[in-house]
C-alpha cells in the first residue's frame, strides 16, 4: 500500500480559515461506509442518523495555550534562574534581572509534559536553542532552560516560575493552531469543544468543534449515551507522511485515559446491540487501542498509544465515525480509509471538492456510517 494512494487534489481556496459563527450550522455528508451512498447534509441534521441505544464517544481533552515566544539569554554572568523571575522589570530593556543581554525572539511549542516542570518543546530557529541556552518569557514571569535534545531536534526545556504554570500560560502563551491556518483567531475558544475538560492538547479534536450544547442534549434526550474519554493530541498530528510504504511510517505517541464510567458505557452499548460512534480519528484512536491492550474488551486503563490505523486494520469496537476532512496522504486519511474503503472514501473526498466543501479543522464533517 503507498502513500500516493491517499492523494487528491485540494483547491486551497476549500482550506477554511475560521469557524462559522454556529458551530452546528456546518455542512455534513453522510457516507454509507458499506455501498458509498452519499448524502448532503447539515450538521445538525446528525441526530437523525443516530438511534436509541448508540453511544457516542467524545475526546473531552482541552488545548493548551501552548505557542510561547521568548527570548534567549546572551551572556550568562552567572546568575540563576531564579534571580531572573524576581527581576523581571529589566527584560523591557532587553535585559535580565541581572543586566544580561538578550537577543532575537524565540519561539517555544510545548509537545508533551514530562516530570519536573519539564516539557519536550519544538523551538524555533533550533540552532539558537543548545542545551545551557536560557530563554525568558513574558517579562521574566517564566524562565526555560533547555537541557536536552531529543528525537527530530525537540527540545526538552525545564521551566522555573513562580505560581500556578497553567494561569502562567493562559496569560503568556497563544493557541497553537495547525499551520494551514493563517492568522490567529478573535475567539481562542472557538479552537476547544464545549466539552473540553482536561489540559494537555498541543492540537483539538476538530471533529467534537461541531457540537453545541444544546444539540448535545438533544442527543441525550433521544436515548443515546456519551461516553467520554481523554486523549491528548500531539503536533504529530500533523506530520506528513514521508515515506511511501504505508507500513514503513512511525506514528507519534500520546497519552490516553479511559476512565471506568465511559469503559462501562461503551460495554453495555456493544452487548446492547448499539452502535459505537467515535467523534474524531482520536476518540477512535483511544477506544481501539484499549481493545488491543485487553483483547476486544474495554477497561479503565490509561498510558501511551502509537497505534496506527490505515486500510486492512480490524476494527474492534468502532462502529461509526464522525470526522473532518483531511489531507492528501495523511493518517488521519488512511484512518477513515479503513473505516469505509479507500475507493468510497476518495470518491466522498471527490464529490466534496466539487460542492465545496470546507476541509480542515474549521471545516465542514462527515459521518461514515452503516445504515
Amino acid at each position: 500500500m503507498k502513500t500516493s494512494d491517499f492523494k487528491f487534489d485540494l483547491p486551497q481556496e476549500l482550506i477554511a480559515q475560521d469557524p462559522l459563527e454556529d458551530r452546528s450550522a456546518s455542512r455534513l455528508l453522510v457516507l454509507d461506509k458499506d455501498t458509498g451512498a452519499i448524502e448532503h447534509r447539515h450538521f445538525y441534521n446528525i441526530t437523525e442518523y443516530l438511534r436509541p441505544g448508540d453511544c457516542l464517544v467524545l475526546n473531552n481533552t482541552k488545548v493548551i495555550p501552548a505557542r510561547l515566544y521568548g527570548n534567549r539569554v546572551l551572556s550568562d554572568a552567572g546568575d540563576s534562574v531564579e534571580s531572573a523571575i524576581a527581576q523581571p522589570s529589566a527584560v523591557d530593556q532587553k535585559t535580565d534581572g541581572n543586566g544580561q543581554k538578550l537577543g532575537a525572539t524565540i519561539e517555544v511549542l510545548l509537545l508533551k509534559r514530562k516530570a519536573d516542570n519539564v516539557w519536550e518543546t519544538l523551538v524555533r530557529p533550533g540552532k539558537k536553542a543548545r542545551p545551557g541556552t536560557r530563554i525568558i518569557f513574558g517579562n521574566g514571569l517564566l524562565v526555560g532552560e533547555v537541557i536536552d535534545v531529543v528525537e527530530e531536534g525537540n527540545r526538552l526545556i525545564r521551566f522555573t516560575y513562580e505560581g500556578i504554570f497553567e494561569e502562567i500560560l493562559d496569560q503568556l502563551g497563544q493557541m497553537p493552531l495547525p499551520p494551514y491556518i493563517t492568522h490567529e483567531l478573535k475567539d481562542k475558544n472557538r479552537y476547544q469543544t464545549v466539552y473540553a475538560k482536561y489540559d494537555g492538547s498541543a492540537a483539538a479534536p476538530t471533529a467534537g468543534l461541531h457540537f453545541t450544547p444544546e444539540l448535545l442534549e438533544q442527543v441525550r434526550a433521544m436515548g443515546v449515551r456519551i461516553a467520554e474519554v481523554t486523549l491528548h493530541v500531539g503536533l504529530g498530528t500533523f506530520r506528513p507522511v514521508k515515506v511511501e510504504e504505508v507500513t514503513q511510517h512511525h506514528m507519534h505517541s500520546e497519552f490516553y485515559q479511559v476512565d471506568e464510567e465511559a469503559a462501562r458505557i461503551i460495554r453495555e452499548t456493544k452487548a446492547g446491540g448499539g452502535r459505537v460512534i467515535c467523534v474524531g480519528t482520536t476518540s477512535c484512536r483511544t477506544i481501539e487501542s484499549v481493545a488491543q491492550r485487553f483483547q476486544g474488551d474495554i477497561q479503565a486503563c490509561s498510558g501511551w498509544t502509537d497505534i496506527f490505523i490505515y486500510p486492512g486494520f480490524q476494527f474492534q469496537l468502532l462502529d461509526g465515525l464522525i470526522t473532518n476532512f483531511h489531507l492528501p496522504e495523511s493518517t488521519l486519511l488512511m484512518l477513515v480509509s479503513a473505516l469505509a474503503g479507500r475507493e468510497n472514501v476518495l470518491n466522498a473526498y471527490r464529490i466534496a471538492v466539487e460542492e465545496r466543501y470546507r476541509f480542515f479543522s474549521f471545516g465542514d464533517a462527515m459521518l461514515a456510517i452503516s445504515k
